[in-house]
């Protein structure tokens, strides 16, 4: 008879028998391995054992083997743990564990994070990164070498000469950049960021409020020695005075009573008439 003259129930019907066949098969298999077989299990376990633990999981869970001290046994989870990596085939979800220098993977030929010591390049973990990279002791990944870089120059600055920018000849000028790449550890480091160098104007006078201080310092002492000058009374024509300074106090003392006696007013005396 033609397969399309089956009906369609017939052809489920067949597929759901070999189905049971295939796990009432696995079941006598792991009850031959493991004689202390049990259905009512914990955990997510589909079958387990006594000393072995889980030997199955329920559907999506993943088997794992956890060792403890010489002993290993059988867990079933909804993901791998750190350092495994799960696959799922038709009769079982497994976690297989990664390489030995690798700390998380994301199958058995690539890594996501190294052990300590190891350094991650394109899911593989090396001692040393390759010429042209250069170690992150950060993210311990092999990162690209960056080089410093640098921005345009500033316009050069006025002349200026200790803070002033008139009253001299010869001066600084400067100009800045900035850095928009700074290197990484084996980057070509940034060159300087300031620019000074020799200027010269034309010699002229500071306008009013721009002296510098040596200007305000000048014009201070001039002051000073034109009042000087002028507290120095004039002796042309007088002759020097041979006194001794005892004698110039007592002449001193005697000119100050005389001036007291002097400015005391005087009384006045009224002289009456008789008619």
């Amino acid at each position: 008879m033609h397969l399309r003259l089956i009906p369609w129930f017939f052809i489920v019907l067949n597929f759901m028998e070999y189905i049971g066949s295939q796990n009432a098969a696995r079941g006598r298999r792991q009850r031959r391995m493991h004689p202390n077989v049990s259905q009512g299990c914990q955990g997510g376990c589909a079958t387990c054992s006594d000393y072995n633990g889980c030997l199955s999981c329920k559907p999506r869970l993943f088997f794992v083997l956890e060792r403890i001290g010489m002993k290993q046994i059988g867990v079933c989870l909804s993901s791998c743990p750190s350092g495994y990596y799960g696959t799922r085939y038709p009769d079982i979800n497994k976690c297989t564990k990664c390489k030995a220098d690798c700390d998380t993977c994301f199958n058995k030929n690539f890594c996501t994070k190294c052990k300590s010591g190891f350094y991650l390049h394109l899911g593989k973990c090396l001692d040393s990164c390759p010429e042209g990279l250069e170690a992150n002791n950060h993210t311990m990944e092999c990162i690209s070498i960056v080089h410093c870089e640098a921005g345009e120059w500033s316009p050069w600055s006025p002349c200026t000469k200790k803070g002033k920018t008139c009253g001299f000849k010869r001066g600084t000028e400067t100009r800045v950049r900035e850095i928009i790449q700074h290197p990484s550890a084996k980057g070509n480091v940034c060159p300087p960021t300031t620019e000074t160098r020799k200027c010269t104007v034309q010699r002229k006078k500071c306008p009013k409020g721009e002296r510098g201080k040596k200007g305000r310092e000048r014009k201070r002492k001039k002051l000073n020695k034109e009042e000087s000058k002028e507290a120095i009374p004039d002796n042309k024509g007088l002759e020097p005075s041979s006194d001794t300074p005892e004698q110039r106090e007592n002449k001193d003392k005697q000119q100050q009573k005389k001036r007291k006696v002097q400015e005391k007013p005087q009384k006045s005396v009224s002289v009456s008439t008789v008619p």
